[in-house]
């Protein structure tokens, strides 16, 4: 069972839409710091606006979690996504694994961290650059 603050977090997030944000002043601090591998962003109204331009052609996005731990006021989940979107892999249902470090001022995350693999998301989903990807990985493995 995971700690309440982190089934919060992820019960958020499989609650989200492109129009559905509204929500995010009850989870987020207003100066909140939110780092993935593709922004570094400092503001709540800025991650607002980053998310809602990210589920704008989602299909859908699921998250399921692996394992977490909370101490005090810092948190780590594990977690697998299933999501769907008309760019990538023909809209069919693509699956990331991830992990979100979290910290919490005054009842809201005023940081958040997400670590998964940029490859595994979109770039093998591309039809060249997944070819090159593949390619890539399987000559590394071979060495």
């Amino acid at each position: 069972m995971l700690d309440p603050k982190l089934q919060a977090f992820l019960d958020f997030y499989n609650s989200l839409s492109a129009n559905g944000l509204d929500a995010i002043a009850d989870y987020y601090a207003e100066q909140v710091q939110f780092i993935d591998p593709v922004h570094e962003i400092n503001s709540r109204s800025a991650l607002q606006h980053y998310l809602a331009h990210g589920y704008q052609r989602l299909n859908y996005a699921r998250f399921t979690p692996v394992s977490g731990l909370c101490q005090g006021e810092r948190g780590f989940l594990s977690w697998q996504m299933r999501f769907s979107h008309p760019a990538f892999a023909k809209g069919e249902e693509i699956l990331v694994h991830g992990s979100t470090e979290l910290a919490w001022q005054d009842g809201r995350i005023c940081y958040h961290r997400d670590y998964y693999d940029l490859t595994e998301m979109v770039y093998q989903h591309i039809p060249l650059l997944g070819w090159l990807t593949r390619q890539v990985k399987q000559k590394i493995a071979a060495n």
